[in-house]
């Protein structure tokens, strides 16, 4: 890094507050919250508490180790806080599949116990107060930094391929190691390199004319750059940061625009650009207040297009109108007819689902020699193309499990059998005949992420559908379980992949995970690792596609397992809700979050499940227009263990 370039990263170390304007705080509607906070607080005190001393807290407290991170001592205390939200709901799965207590224990909760604890997930909730929850200046992704960099300059997106890549998940590594500070500076030094001179001329201005005041004329442009590299208007106290790197310029001998040209890389370097941030700081004794309009349009933006917002809604924004619920609406149909709604499946769409691998999966090139590039991002833009229409077409959400349309080309059809009645590369709407393929569960790209290089998986599909479709939450395996491959195997030997993964059923600790994953799994087996359509499995055997599903619901073949998914359109379509939101906040949901999504899947069933309903009560939800100014200690943090 060059002299100027350390000394202009100490300047903006050093200089200027980037915090949010106070705006009114909204409260959203309680209800019947203070009875329904009631009725939880004693429904701990009476039921859960003792369940909990009487099954749990010998082996997951504070005065000793605590068994698989779980402590419940500081639970006892404050069952609501948000903290907790994951230690219950994994709790909670644990009990349900009789895996705690373990079995060694002679002390066993009751059929009706178990019952009971699983209804708590459905009141702890109620323990929250209202609560946007913890707010999350997040940086800007790989991708939603070359996408800026584009609309700002016109330089290609491709510009910041040597970035790392993102962890995915619901929340982003807001950290900046000092390689990748060298790394933005370099790219700023590309990016003002590259940008055409009527261009530059028409953002960095023309040269001070003789007897003006430089530093004057330098403001301006700061400032009219800066709302723009910002994506808000730029405090009085972030220009003065700004002039000073324009003075450093002067200092090492730069003429008027190279100095100017420096600021511009100063902002590029800044926090205010790599993260989206709010204008100005909060009152000091405000605990919630609502977004500013600008940052509102920021996080929409990058939300729905991946990049930054448009002129129309920086205007809304600088009319202060964008945060009125109608235009809000309307602005979220508005981003989703754009073709830049891509990146809402690219950055949340291909997470959810699992297809972020599947151009890296490994697959074994002599059992699936048809898995080239060209094969993966067909099967990719399969998935893609149905999300979209699902969202361009205003849709019910269980389109999602059950289509009769899908998306091929020549080289996708293959795996659909239809070889020679598709041509050409270009992906094209088929309606589909087969009640066996058609939305998520029959498609190639999900069924190949979710298989071994080479083979097929029940069990990583059942995983699937129960969690990434259903929302359920299914426990870890325990450990020194074997995997199929390492079975014994003169006791094998004869066995279909069924039976061997029947096997499992033996051990009472993984059968009653396996009962209900196992089914699934198998009603899937007709398709094979990519997602050709089979009657035989590997070794000649014929594919048994039966099961039953708890409570007696029995399946034999992917259509009926598909339908009986279907039926549960309301937990598919909370499950996306919750994903959905989680994704737009950057963190995992807790505490009030819970209530949010309850109001929001009220709206979203009344208007018949519909996809652009969803995303619209997403983006006006309370979480998603609201921050938490002061942070909240963890019962950890306020408790030292004893």
């Amino acid at each position: 890094m060059t002299r100027i370039g350390l000394n202009l990263i100490a300047l903006l170390a050093c200089g200027g507050g980037w915090f949010p304007v106070t705006c009114l705080a909204q409260t959203p509607v309680e209800g019947d919250f203070a009875g329904r906070k009631a009725d939880a607080e004693a429904f701990f005190q009476d039921r859960v508490a003792p369940f909990l001393k009487t099954y749990c807290i010998d082996c997951h407290q504070n005065k000793r180790p605590t068994q698989g991170g779980v402590n419940f001592s500081p639970a006892l205390k404050s069952p609501g806080h948000a903290a907790f939200s994951e230690t219950w709901k994994r709790a909670a799965a644990r009990v349900e599949a009789h895996d705690m207590p373990p079995a060694h224990r002679e002390a066993q909760p009751t059929a009706e116990e178990r019952e009971m604890f699983g209804e708590w997930l459905a009141k702890v909730k109620f323990l929250s107060p209202p609560d946007p929850g913890p707010f999350v200046i997040r940086r800007l992704t790989k991708t939603e930094y070359g996408n800026t960099l584009h609309d700002l300059f016109g330089v290609y997106p491709s510009i910041a391929a040597e970035l790392p890549e993102d962890v995915s998940g619901e929340g982003y590594l807001n950290s900046l190691s000092p390689l990748q500070l060298e790394q933005y500076l370099a790219i700023a030094d590309e990016v003002t390199n590259r940008i055409p001179a009527e261009f530059e001329a028409r953002l960095l201005g023309e040269a001070a004319a003789p007897g003006t005041d430089a530093r004057t004329a330098a403001r301006e442009v700061a400032r009219s750059l800066a709302r723009k590299v910002y994506r808000r208007p730029p405090s009085e106290a972030e220009l003065d940061v700004l002039l000073e790197v324009f003075d450093l310029g002067k200092r090492n001998d730069l003429d008027y625009l190279a100095s100017v040209r420096l600021m511009l890389k100063a902002m590029l370097v800044s926090p205010q650009f790599l993260f989206i941030t709010p204008s100005e700081e909060a009152a000091p004794d405000v605990e919630i207040v609502a977004l500013d309009d600008h940052q509102l349009a920021a996080r929409l933006s990058y939300l729905l297009w991946a990049t930054m917002p448009d002129d129309e809604l920086m205007g809304l924004a600088d009319a202060g109108t964008l945060h009125e619920p109608e235009v809000l609406k309307a602005q979220v149909n508005r981003l989703l007819m754009d073709t830049r709604s891509r990146a809402l499946f690219d950055g949340f769409g291909a997470q959810w689902l699992g297809l972020g691998d599947l151009q890296k999966k490994t697959f074994d090139p002599g059992k699936f020699p048809q898995m080239t590039g060209e094969m993966r991002s067909a099967m990719y833009d399969e998935v893609r193309l149905l999300f979209e229409s699902i969202v361009l077409e205003n849709q019910s959400v269980a389109r999602f499990i059950d289509s009769d349309y899908t998306y091929l080309n020549e080289t996708l059809a293959t795996i659909y059998g239809l070889d020679g009645k598709i041509t050409g590369p270009e992906m094209r709407r088929v309606h589909l005949a087969d009640a066996n393929r058609g939305g998520i569960l029959g498609m190639p790209g999900t069924l190949a992420a979710t298989s071994f290089p080479n083979r097929t998986s029940a069990v990583k599909r059942g995983v699937w559908v129960l969690e990434q479709v259903l929302g359920e939450q299914v426990p870890s395996p325990p450990p020194n379980v074997p995997a199929l491959e390492v079975q014994d195997a003169q006791t094998t030997a004869t066995l279909t992949l069924r039976e061997r993964t029947e096997l499992h059923r033996k051990d009472p600790v993984c059968a009653n995970c396996h009962k209900i994953l196992d089914p699934i799994g198998f009603g899937l087996e007709n398709f094979d690792a990519v997602g050709r359509w089979r009657d035989q499995d590997d070794n000649g055997e014929a594919i048994d596609a039966s099961g039953e599903l708890p409570g007696g619901r029995s399946f034999s073949n992917p259509a009926e397992l598909k339908s009986i998914v279907a039926e549960r359109v309301d937990d598919f379509s909370r499950n996306l809700a919750e994903r959905l939101l989680a994704y737009a906040l950057c963190r995992r949901l807790e505490g009030y979050d819970e209530i949010v999504v309850d109001e929001l899947m009220q709206n979203v069933s009344e208007d018949g499940y519909r996809m652009n309903t969803l995303i619209s009560a997403v983006v006006t939800s309370y979480p998603f227009t609201h921050r938490r100014i002061q942070e909240v200690r963890t019962p950890h943090e306020q408790e030292p263990s004893n």
